[in-house]
């Protein structure tokens, strides 16, 4: 039987420690490794809560906990609220640069500072070259990358996925000395513009946890869409 036409398997990882939760096991749910993909599969996929990390799609299969939730903004629905527009308009000297998924030294050394300042000990600081690439792309994805630079300064890089419809937002790093600037709310909100201008219905962002400050930033981009119980919810973020 040609290797197209067999179904899709998926496989469970073993038990292991929670990145998010402290005390906590997690376990993933992944799809076939050796199985073909391309951006269709990868579609349908995502829009069943998984997300790509290097060559593997994944998502969330823990036996007691649910709290990591695949979340999306519906990008022609969206409007800036006073702070967004703030700091839309203070990043306006950037220039943003797209280039293809490929290694750069610039790059490299811009990924390094942010874990080592941002995610200090949280088992990715000191990557290696290899570790780099083989996390933020893979060889059968639509994948691309965005400078944003301040003159000839390198302050920030995103990596998005081209899918059916959508972008996908892989990882963005930048620059810590700049905190003013609030660089990763910005490129959100450059690539809600971008997937505006292609065309495109949604912008993933990955998992939000409701506990976890480091991905609060999520839902304030209003309105956002929330995978729940199979099935994607609008999701109203009130303040307390």
């Amino acid at each position: 039987m040609d290797s197209q036409s067999q179904k899709l398997r998926f496989f469970i990882t073993p038990p292991h420690k929670c990145n998010y939760i402290e005390n906590r096991e997690a376990t993933s749910l992944f799809a076939d490794p050796i199985f073909p993909k391309d951006k269709s599969l990868y579609s349908a996929l995502v829009v069943n809560g998984f997300r790509r990390s290097g060559e593997h799609l994944y998502r969330p299969y823990c036996s007691s906990c649910s709290e990591c939730v695949p979340v999306r903004i519906p990008v022609h629905k969206f409007t800036l609220n006073r702070n967004q527009k703030r700091t839309w308009n203070k990043n306006q000297d950037l220039t943003v640069i797209e280039k293809e998924a490929n290694f750069y030294v610039e790059h490299f050394e811009l990924y390094e500072k942010y874990l080592s300042r941002r995610h200090p000990d949280g088992g990715m600081d000191n990557p290696t070259k290899e570790a780099y690439k083989s996390f933020l792309w893979a060889s059968w994805s639509d994948t691309r990358l965005f400078e944003f630079r301040l003159e000839d300064k390198l302050v920030a890089v995103a990596v998005i996925d081209r899918l059916n419809h959508a972008l996908s937002a892989v990882y963005t790093f930048f620059d810590p000395d700049l905190n003013k600037r609030s660089l990763g709310k910005f490129v959100i909100l450059y690539l809600i513009n971008l997937a505006k201008q292609q065309n495109c219905i949604w912008l993933y962002l990955g998992y939000w946890i409701s506990g976890c400050s480091k991905m609060n930033y999520k839902i304030e981009y209003q309105p956002i869409e929330c995978f729940i119980n199979d099935e994607w919810k609008k999701f109203v973020n009130t303040p307390p």
